[in-house]
């Protein structure tokens, strides 16, 4: 550990954003500490990544365990909990097949290679993936032009094409896209990047309804969203449907390098060739998937997450009514606080930088604060950070 106020020298590390000047050196439950010993209450959780906090027991030792035993045989074999991992989530959910990858953004492009193959072999080659704006998928080329993410569309031209973009909750804006070529829709429960915007139940069981009758695959993109995060295990289950493709990131590895790729097994067409990976469903990660998912599966708990939800969603009412605020959204623990104004950047840095004890909060749109704390917060913790905010709206407006 550096010595506290020591310089840091981080000429080494590209950069990519800007970044305070200190260094992250331990984590335990909703609070991170830096090289400084400064704590920090985090509702950010590494972008809903750690969903049950840091330093969690049972993660703990089941990496532990499975380092001793067998870290990667290869993805030429099987291995005992990437077979775990994969009965775990298809008893779990409506889906048969399972494929793991190392990230959100690799999930994703498999189910657009998923969803084109199924085009070619059913579909007479249809391709284009109907996607939404403000939608995020990911960064790599064609997670980044599936999205709808402003100014991503010149960032690293020529896009991928075939994704045209729809309007979120709006089904005509869907069906003017649809074309001979149009093999899937993909979407976000709740757009997330795009600032916690959910989709209606009635918009996505009208979508749900209109796939099926034309022969359309439906994606659910459920890297942010799925896990716990809105209350129920998966977001999709909220709705009352049954999507063809499903992809997880983030919270199902808790922290660690994890994604999936679920399909049922009418769309899961691969073959030998079409779809692989070094460390896809390598024991060491998958291990920890296990033990993330029963931890969300124990009894209670996603009752636990509602509840808070419905706790921090009061409290975020309380101080948009006391500071004059336009209100907040979101489903459970994905929530966001809605401005009315661009101050959202000046309140991250100050409640990064106030002390004793800072605060680490999300401005994905200049306009509003996104919260995305640990699954198992506590409610003195939720307490506690809007009082924290209280303090810095008072500061700010």
């Amino acid at each position: 550990m550096n010595k506290p106020n020591q310089t840091i020298d981080t000429h080494s590390v590209m950069f990519i954003t800007p970044r305070p000047e200190v260094v992250m050196v331990e984590g335990k439950g909703s609070w991170l500490t830096d090289n400084n010993g400064k704590r920090y209450l985090d509702f950010l959780q590494g972008w809903a990544v750690n969903c049950l906090g840091h330093g969690n027991s049972g993660m703990i030792n089941a990496l532990n365990t499975q380092a001793k035993k067998l870290i990667n045989p290869s993805p030429a074999f099987y291995n005992e909990p990437m077979i775990g991992l994969s009965n775990l989530l298809t008893e779990n959910s409506c889906f048969d097949k399972v494929f793991f990858a190392n990230s959100g953004a690799e999930a994703n492009e498999g189910a657009i290679k998923l969803a084109r193959k199924w085009g070619q072999l059913n579909k007479s080659g249809a391709f284009e993936i109907i996607t939404f704006d403000h939608s995020f998928h990911g960064r790599t080329l064609a997670t980044m032009s599936a999205s709808g993410k402003p100014g991503w569309d010149t960032m690293f031209a020529p896009q991928v094409a075939g994704f045209p973009k729809a309007d979120l909750n709006d089904l005509e804006s869907v069906k003017k896209l649809v074309t001979d070529q149009t093999v899937a829709v993909m979407l976000e429960p709740v757009q997330g990047e795009g600032g916690v915007i959910p989709a209606t139940k009635k918009f996505m069981r009208e979508l749900r309804k209109f796939t099926k009758k034309n022969n359309i695959l439906l994606i659910a993109d459920e890297v942010q969203a799925g896990c716990g995060r809105t209350g129920s295990l998966f977001a999709y289950q909220q709705y009352g449907i049954e999507p063809d493709i499903m992809t997880l990131g983030k919270g199902i590895g808790g922290g660690v390098p994890l994604a999936a790729l679920l399909a049922t097994d009418v769309v899961a067409c691969f073959v030998p060739g079409d779809q692989g990976g070094t460390y896809n469903g390598n024991p060491l990660m998958t291990a920890v998937g296990i033990s993330v998912i029963e931890q969300l599966l124990a009894p209670g708990f996603l009752e636990s997450v509602k509840a808070k939800g419905e706790l921090l969603k009061t409290a975020l009412l309380k101080l948009a009514a006391e500071f004059n605020l336009e209100g907040e959204r979101g489903e459970g623990l994905l929530r966001a606080l809605m401005l009315g104004k661009d101050i959202g950047g000046k309140l991250v840095e100050l409640a990064r930088d106030r002390s004793p004890a800072g605060l680490l909060i999300n401005s994905p749109r200049p306009n509003l604060l996104r919260f995305m704390p640990a699954l198992n917060v506590s409610d003195d913790e939720i307490r506690q950070m809007c009082g924290m905010l209280r303090e810095l709206l008072k500061e700010v407006t």
